[in-house]
């Protein structure tokens, strides 16, 4: 089977906040809503995460995000809940400060549906974040 975009304009996602609380200009949907001018725009302070929730079980092969220079996550890491609450982090990742879509593949094959993309701190002096684009790679189980 092929890997596909796991994220659209209808997948949950939840933020640690949302520049002045102005959800409609630069709310988490930005990120996945197919268009090139959007963004989530975090307030300032670290760390700062999204948390996706995707519609099925699916084996996550890959993340592509896209930040706004200047605004981008330093020191990153993607991490799950297991059944019994306990938090894993699955890797950790370093993205660089450009404009354009950077991947960051998993170690291994993950079977996921709720996890987290943590940013613990931002090339930002106020740890805010930008993202235009944020994909999840892999194919639904």
């Amino acid at each position: 089977m092929m890997t596909s975009t796991l994220t659209n304009k209808d997948t949950s996602l939840k933020v640690s906040s949302v520049l002045n609380r102005d959800i409609k200009n630069y709310g988490p949907r930005h990120m996945v809503d197919g268009e090139e001018d959007t963004c989530w725009n975090s307030d300032q302070g670290s760390p700062q995460w999204i948390e996706v929730n995707l519609d099925s079980l699916s084996n996550v092969e890959e993340i592509q995000i896209q930040f706004q220079g200047g605004f981008a996550g330093k020191d990153c890491s993607l991490q799950m809940t297991d059944e019994n609450n306990d938090k894993h982090t699955i890797m950790e990742f370093f993205p660089e400060d450009v404009n354009s879509l950077q991947s960051f593949k998993l170690p291994h094959v993950t079977s996921l549906k709720k996890f987290k993309i943590i940013f613990n701190n931002s090339t930002d002096f106020f740890g805010r974040i930008t993202i235009y684009q944020l994909k999840v790679l892999g194919i639904p189980i």
